[in-house]
């Protein structure tokens, strides 16, 4: 009997050590678990910010390199700005090769997203400095425009003026020349020791050309000694003169011939005429037979022509 008992006891004991290990078995396993939860709900967070730091580093060059192009994008003639745009286009490659460089770093990461907003800010304001000296640099382009326009037309005005101006000094100066009247040569000879002249048709017996004008009355001359050309062509295309040197030569219309005879007459703005005799180029030489063009110039402009033909 008691033996029953004692064997109960020990049973009784038995169980309650039993209930106790699985007790604590469990609450071990309860632990546990609490544990792996712990530690699973940590392992997802760390794996949430790594992937968010990866994503935070990535997103950082990709906003770096749209500034860069931004950046790029901006032109200006403005020599200051434009050092300064320079400038910052240089500062964005560094940062890009930071971000590259210190892509496991969140806080190196964290500031350079904070410099990229620094730099759109600034941006923005080269934006509104760029678009500012465009619409002035275009208000400035239509005002030289209408400048020049303006100037343009006055430039016109002025050389239409000067033109004006010049045709009228052109036809007071023709208005002012000599004119001649009654144009006429002929060949003429002499005899009774040189003391008789006599008119001649033939060339082998001229002995010189006579050429006789009027000059007109012309109140715009100025009045004075007069220096007065005649320059002879010859049948054969020459200029008849004594000599062919530049004591002979003179200026009519803008060229340079040589004359056959001068006269000085002093001319007091009356009618007045004049007589020009043109020696053969040589005493011994005769006058060849043809057509003999004859032209009057004063004041380095022709006043006169006739011809002379000699048989």
């Amino acid at each position: 009997m008691d033996t029953q008992k004692t064997e109960e006891k020990g049973n009784k004991k038995l169980h309650t050590i039993y209930l106790t290990v699985i007790a604590l078995l469990l609450g071990l396993c309860a632990v546990l678990f609490w544990q792996y939860n712990e530690q699973k709900t940590l392992a997802s967070k760390t794996t949430i910010q790594v992937v968010q730091e990866m994503k935070q580093k990535d997103d950082v060059k990709k906003e770096l390199q749209d500034l860069q192009q931004e950046y790029a994008s901006l032109q200006t003639n403005d020599a200051e700005l434009s050092k300064k745009l320079d400038e910052q286009r240089a500062h964005i490659n560094e940062l890009i090769e930071q971000a590259e460089k210190h892509k496991n770093d969140a806080s190196i990461i964290a500031a350079l997203r904070r410099e990229t907003e620094t730099l759109r800010k600034i941006m923005k304001g080269y934006i509104k400095q760029i678009d500012s000296l465009a619409t002035l640099n275009n208000d400035l382009r239509v005002a030289k425009q209408g400048v020049e326009k303006d100037l343009s037309m006055e430039k016109e005005k002025g050389a239409s003026l000067l033109k004006d101006k010049e045709g009228l000094q052109n036809r007071i100066d023709r208005a002012s020349l000599l004119t001649t009247l009654n144009v006429k040569a002929t060949g003429v000879n002499y005899s009774r020791g040189g003391k008789k002249e006599n008119e001649t048709k033939k060339a082998s017996k001229s002995d010189k050309i006579r050429v006789t004008f009027d000059v007109a009355e012309n109140k715009l001359t100025k009045a004075g000694p007069k220096e007065v050309f005649v320059r002879v062509i010859t049948p054969d295309g020459r200029e008849l003169t004594k000599s062919a040197d530049n004591d002979h030569m003179f200026e009519f219309d803008g060229a340079k011939g040589f004359y056959a005879a001068k006269r000085s007459i002093d001319y007091n703005n009356a009618p007045l005429s004049v007589a020009v005799y043109c020696p053969k180029a040589k005493d011994d030489d005769e006058f060849i037979p043809g057509k003999y063009i004859i032209e009057i110039t004063a004041d380095k402009a022709t006043i006169g022509k006739t011809e002379l033909i000699l048989e």
